[in-house]
């Protein structure tokens, strides 16, 4: 098993009968789509090949060279990403996934998650971190795929928004939504007699703000 390359075999049966005795016998089945394939290629996998194909960091934002062989032969060879996967409620298994062949010279639409870092200084002034969005729908090349955002948390005081525009984002990458969307605020405690803005012009009235209308 190697990160970024994963061997399938094709599959010319389908349907849930199919699908149950391969589950049966430990395989996983798919389906491969995208760029460069004329119809869907119905594919079998082995769940543990396919988790040592995927970056540990980067998980379904790997590109993934895949080879899809016919018995012993190689039978199509697409680069390609984890675009879907079902898991078992219960058992947690996976029950079948979706491949999407790419083109490694054009962009693609992933979503990169945030890591955020840092104390707010609104913190050691009794506020309290409400995360809006810990995802961004961006825009690149594969190559160019970040593994994550970092947004500093630091600067963040009583009632301050990080938005989107204030993540740098790497040369080649670009956000699709809003750049004046909040990815997390500082607001007041619980208590505490105002009203804070907590993002997207949503506002909320603590308890004890609320506690005054209602003795009006």
């Amino acid at each position: 098993m190697e990160v970024g390359k994963l061997d399938v075999q094709l599959r010319t049966n389908s349907g849930k009968g199919v699908s149950r005795k391969l589950r049966a016998l430990g395989k996983v089945p798919g389906v491969c789509y995208g760029v460069g394939l004329d119809q869907p290629i119905h594919i079998t996998v082995d769940p543990k090949e396919l988790k040592g194909s995927l970056d540990p960091d980067k998980g379904q934002n790997t590109v993934i060279d895949v080879t899809v062989k016919d018995g012993d032969k190689a039978a199509h060879s697409m680069t390609a990403m984890l675009w879907e996967y079902q898991v078992h409620p219960i058992k947690r298994e996976v029950l079948h996934i979706d491949l999407i062949a790419i083109d490694p010279n054009k962009e693609i639409d992933v979503d990169v998650r945030v890591e955020f870092i840092g104390k707010a200084k609104g913190i050691v002034e009794g506020g309290q971190i409400h995360i809006v969005r810990r995802i961004v729908p961006s825009r690149c090349k594969p190559a160019d795929i970040p593994i994550s955002y970092i947004a500093d948390l630091g600067p963040l005081g009583l009632g301050d928004n990080l938005h989107v525009s204030d993540i740098n984002f790497p040369a080649g990458v670009e956000p699709t939504v809003s750049t004046s969307l909040s990815l997390v605020s500082c607001v007041a405690p619980r208590g505490a007699a105002e009203t804070v803005e907590v993002g997207e012009g949503e506002e909320v009235t603590t308890d004890a703000a609320a506690k005054t209308e209602g003795d009006k």
